[in-house]
């Protein structure tokens, strides 16, 4: 494993990690979450759709970096609005895959927090890990999804595309686990022992992400089928993050 993982999926890193709950404190105000086994089903939910769908965004976000090297320009697919806008012709493959993130996250405040992240992590990223495939994304798209800054950045410090999907799912269950020692007084050692039994899991999902990320890279003479994205939707999750946008009393920011 590369180094560089421990760094990334580390809530120190200072990229704003540890302000977001993932739905965790207004699934806490509901009364879902309470105790440990009720914040191991809360998990579980979680690593295994909005987990599962950042971590085979990342996984394409890394492969996308492995295969162009400096974001070259990916002609062939259809246009976006964004794209209309100027004309059409070729289109930054991280414009397309920003487009695809937009389109498989349905909650406004779910979005809100993504770019938030992403945008954040793409400045702790050129400073850490200095690149010009860094620079490029931050050139088309300032405000990236938070699975598009971490792909490029795990490429950037040198990890493997199933690497970064493994700091995409660990991420979806960390922030939330520790948010709810935070806000619930749970017993941390009780907490970590829990995220230590998903081990299992966090493995499976990102080895599952891997592949379908890999499959919209089949063909290496033509460009990527984002359709082949995984699109796994959690409403509950969505409708947890509304409902915190629009609270008037909160500790974290999502």
């Amino acid at each position: 494993m590369n180094p560089a993982l421990l760094l990334l999926a580390d809530s120190r890193l200072p990229a704003g990690g540890h302000a977001h709950s993932g739905g965790t404190e207004r699934a806490i105000v509901s009364g879902a979450v309470h105790d440990v086994p009720s914040l191991a089903g809360f998990l579980r939910g979680r690593l295994h759709t909005a987990g599962m769908l950042a971590a085979a965004l990342t996984a394409a976000a890394a492969l996308q970096a492995s295969r162009t090297g400096t974001g070259d320009p990916v002609p062939g697919d259809a246009g976006t609005a964004r794209d209309a806008d100027a004309g059409g012709g070729d289109r930054s493959p991280w414009v397309l895959l920003d487009d695809e993130i937009d389109a498989r996250t349905a909650s406004p405040a779910q979005r809100d927090v993504s770019r938030t992240q992403g945008r954040l992590l793409l400045r702790v990223a050129r400073r850490v890990w200095p690149s010009e495939l860094l620079d490029e994304l931050a050139r088309a798209v300032p405000n990236p999804h938070h699975p598009i800054a971490l792909g490029v950045a795990a490429h950037a410090a040198g990890a493997t595309p199933e690497e970064a999907a493994m700091a995409a799912a660990y991420h979806a269950i960390s922030g939330p686990a520790t948010a709810a020692v935070r806000l619930l007084g749970l017993d941390p050692v009780a907490v970590h022992a829990l995220l230590a039994d998903f081990t299992p899991g966090l493995t499976a999902v990102a080895a599952q992400a891997h592949v379908a990320a890999t499959s919209a890279f089949s063909d290496l003479d033509r460009a990527p089928r984002w359709g082949a994205l995984p699109a796994h939707s959690a409403p509950a999750l969505d409708l947890l993050a509304e409902q915190h946008a629009q609270a008037e009393v909160r500790l974290f920011v999502s």
